[in-house]
């Protein structure tokens, strides 16, 4: 029998699963009480590159690739939120979580903490390079397509930094083993002879050209023009800028517009995934949108942020449960996890919605995009989307150095996976055109704008 591809059995998995009643999640660590004695011990993660013992006072995260291993060198013990909930799966997996309706991690019980684990052997500059190159091998999205050969790049890399190596010759080496990495998630961040260096490939082509055609090299300028154009021009002095300056919205006749420029963020006085303050927003937004013909939604200078946010706004424009994509961890024998998106029950809008996209929509901007394409009254406009999917994963280095890269692949109900490609509109139009940087978003939405009264009114006469 032919043996289905892993594009294939995603597919399946999606389009064929029943729907069964899930276990809940029960607490890593009671308040106040001993971790749950289940738990005590060693487990290793199904990618993702993490080794966590429990013991009855709280986790210990350890990180491995290679066959090496550390400890965490944060102060938390949970750094990235990722073990406070847990249950089991079968003998000797569990999964944990931050949070249930977030993404779950499966861990396989190992007999004991790896000796690697607790060795005080030396992190020496050459050995952080490996261990750099092992985790980029294990985890890193797509690399036998994208044509990286780590083990090449690690060989080079080690060439050109040895034990005793000084930070600069390691930072050398460490940006020449990421070279070429077209990846908003890829990060290296440290201090070097006292300064800070940063290393972030990946940035979109548009915002490359707005700080190229910048005398001060950075966006204000255009920023600025962005919010003008849409509060003074396409929204006639209407709009509303809101949630700390996050939201534009408005209602130009009949054509709703919300604009959403980070998935989180939404208030000063709160956490950054806080859906609170947006909610508030969303109400007022959606209360006014009604018996409008169409809404458009605006991501196309959305930077990211939480994928919960991307669902809780996904969630306003449904009438009923929708499959979006599935996520898998790299390198891993790991069931895809099903992302639905559902209704909120609050004041939303089922009518006609055009999201709107370009190259700068990245991460939780995209999550969303690819939520409200899976909904029936949606159309897809503008440009495809930056490729980003996956959640970005720490691995703080040894050396106080942090390394920062995808290592999940998205994909859609029908197989198709999206890291690294970009979700492509239903219909291309030129959001941000090279002729005019400034201006050209505002006309572009207003074009928009007549083309969806002109359906509807060509609808309205058939």
């Amino acid at each position: 029998m032919k043996r289905l591809s892993l594009l294939a059995a995603t597919a399946a998995f999606l389009l064929a699963s029943p729907a069964l009643a899930e276990s809940p999640f029960w607490p890593v660590q009671p308040k106040n009480g001993p971790v749950a004695a289940e738990l005590r011990g060693a487990w290793k993660s199904r990618g993702y590159g993490w080794i966590v013992q429990f013991g009855p006072d709280g986790p210990q995260l350890f990180h491995t690739a290679g066959g090496a291993c550390y400890p965490d060198p944060r102060r938390e013990p949970d750094p990235d939120g990722v073990l406070a909930l847990w249950r089991a799966e079968g003998p000797g997996v569990i999964s944990l979580t931050g949070d249930p309706v977030g993404t779950r991690y499966q861990f396989d019980r190992l007999p004991n903490l790896p000796t690697d684990c607790i060795s005080a052997g030396g992190w020496t500059p050459d050995r952080i390079v490996a261990f750099a190159a092992d985790t980029f091998a294990e985890l890193y999205p797509r690399s036998a397509e994208r044509k990286l050969d780590w083990p090449a790049r690690k060989a080079k890399a080690l060439t050109q930094v040895g034990p005793n190596a000084t930070d600069d010759q390691l930072w050398l080496a460490m940006a020449g083993l990421l070279s070429g990495l077209d990846d908003p998630h890829v990060e290296l961040h440290g201090m070097v002879q006292g300064a800070r260096r940063d290393l972030e490939p990946g940035e979109s082509p548009t915002l490359m050209r707005v700080r190229a055609a910048d005398p001060s090299g950075d966006e204000r300028g255009w920023l600025q023009a962005y919010r003008e154009g849409i509060l003074t021009g396409l929204l006639q002095g209407k709009g509303r800028q809101a949630a700390n300056n996050r939201i534009f919205w408005g209602r130009v006749d009949d054509v709703g517009y919300l604009n959403v420029l980070t998935m989180g963020a939404f208030a000063r006085n709160a956490a950054p995934d806080d859906p609170r303050p947006l909610d508030a927003v969303l109400d007022e937004a959606l209360s006014a949108f009604v018996g409008a013909k169409a809404v458009v939604v605006d991501v196309s200078n959305n930077r990211g942020g939480y994928d919960i946010i991307s669902r809780r706004i996904a969630a306003r424009f449904t009438a009923q449960p929708r499959v979006a994509y599935a996520k898998v961890p790299v390198g891993a024998k790991a069931p895809p996890q099903v992302i639905k998106v559902e209704p909120s029950g609050a004041v939303g809008f089922t009518g006609p919605v055009y999201v709107v996209t370009s190259d700068i929509t990245v991460s939780a901007g995209e999550t969303f995009t690819l939520m409200m394409k899976a909904l029936p009254n949606v159309t897809l406009v503008g440009g495809t989307t930056r490729g980003a999917f996956s959640d970005q994963l720490p691995k703080p280095l040894p050396n106080g150095w942090t390394l920062a890269l995808p290592a999940e692949l998205y994909r859609t109900a029908d197989g198709r996976d999206l890291e690294g490609r970009g979700l492509a509109p239903t219909v291309p139009m030129a959001v941000f055109p090279d002729s005019d940087l400034m201006g050209g978003h505002a006309k572009a939405l207003s074009s928009l704008f007549a083309t969806i009264r002109e359906g509807a009114a060509a609808g309205a006469t058939r």
